[in-house]
């Protein structure tokens, strides 16, 4: 399936993007850089965007989801957008009830790790979403027209990226009715009950594989898809109960490309996880482009892991972001320099910005990466 004519990446605008390039392996002018959770809660902007407003509702809201997408673009000056919303928007639009509760994270009005609560989730048609994404997508392109008039200093327009949760991290979610220590109901289903853990894999693979690619269909130029939680598995559990689906949801991106100066290309797909240092390897073969690494393995380490010829993304430990300017500087250029194993590196941080990041601190990464980079 093509992409639609006024696609930034169809349109040209951001086919060459630093981000784009350095997803495709490319070695670029300067290190791209941007960093996830970015748009929230480290900028009060975004707190004073949001009073009153709770973070579900916010999603789903185009002019606010959109505005709170541009925020960090806007001040750090990062080298793409990452889409604003949550992993169980597609849940809650699927009429899940699920509600994000701070302090807490996703908490459901009861847990769905028994065979009762995969049949309950399972009669819902994830085909009935295509319908409801239509405040996501509207979200999407009001985003996407305002970043194709940011040029940070690349001579493109400024890449959005869209992002679903993995498979694995919804059903692990779903499993326990909220958060989980050690993903322990997940973990039980899928060797207790294999045949409701297969049926519940497929349909949230089915769930969050449309919502990432209804994304990218509205104008996200790259996809990343979070596994969270998949840490918690050994390589064989992996590989065995969780890659499948994983790939399955992965599919509704690789069916879309494009064609541009008679060469056919795929929208680039980022595969990242928390803790998944043994499953480098395991996470490229799903279909991923790029593998995102967390703070825990160096990238050049992370290089042999995954195989020759793959791009890397990562990797700096979120905890330095509160360290003195010489040593967060320092460990910023040993990032940069791991990175160089591997074809095409995007900096990035180990996992999210926490929350209480001072601004200034990642406004001035970015500069140190441009600049080192460059150098």
């Amino acid at each position: 399936m093509n992409l639609p004519a006024e696609h930034p990446l169809v349109a040209g605008l951001t086919d060459q993007s630093r981000l784009v390039r350095a997803y495709r392996g490319e070695r670029t002018d300067t290190v791209p850089v941007w960093f996830m959770r970015q748009a929230g809660r480290s900028l009060p902007e975004y707190r004073e965007l949001r009073v009153a407003t709770r973070m579900l509702d916010a999603c789903l809201d185009p002019v606010l989801a959109a505005e709170i997408t541009l925020q960090p673009v806007r001040r750090h000056g990062v080298d793409a957008g990452i889409f604003f919303s949550d992993i169980v928007v597609p849940l809650r639009l699927a009429g899940v009830d699920v509600d994000i509760v701070p302090g807490q994270g996703p908490v459901f009005r009861r847990a769905y790790g028994d065979a009762a609560g995969v049949a309950e989730l399972t009669a819902i048609d994830p085909s009935m979403l295509d319908a409801a994404f239509a405040p996501i997508t509207e979200a999407v392109r009001r985003t996407v027209a305002e970043l194709n008039s940011l040029d940070n200093g690349s001579g493109t327009a400024t890449p959005l990226i869209g992002f679903a949760g993995a498979p694995f991290t919804l059903a692990a979610y779903l499993a326990a009715g909220g958060p989980s220590k050690d993903h322990l109901e997940a973990r039980a289903l899928m060797h207790a009950d294999p045949g409701a853990w297969a049926a519940l894999m497929w349909w949230t693979a089915q769930v969050t594989g449309r919502f990432l690619g209804a994304q990218v269909l509205a104008g996200a130029s790259a996809a990343q898809l979070f596994d969270s939680w998949a840490g918690s598995l050994s390589v064989a559990d992996y590989e065995r109960h969780t890659a499948p689906a994983s790939r399955q949801a992965l599919s509704f991106v690789h069916e879309l490309g494009y064609e541009i100066a008679g060469v056919r290309r795929s929208v680039p797909i980022v595969h990242f996880g928390t803790g998944t240092g043994e499953l480098l390897g395991a996470m490229r073969e799903v279909g991923a482009d790029v593998i995102g690494v967390d703070h825990r393995v160096p990238l050049d380490v992370a290089a042999g892991r995954v195989g020759a010829g793959v791009p890397l993304q990562g990797n700096l430990d979120p905890a330095l972001l509160s360290a003195p300017v010489t040593v967060m500087d320092a460990a910023v250029r040993d990032v940069l320099a791991r990175g160089t194993a591997a074809p095409g590196h995007v900096f990035n941080l180990g996992h999210g910005v926490p929350p209480g990041t001072d601004p200034a601190v990642l406004t001035r990464i970015v500069t140190v990466v441009h600049e080192d980079a460059a150098a």
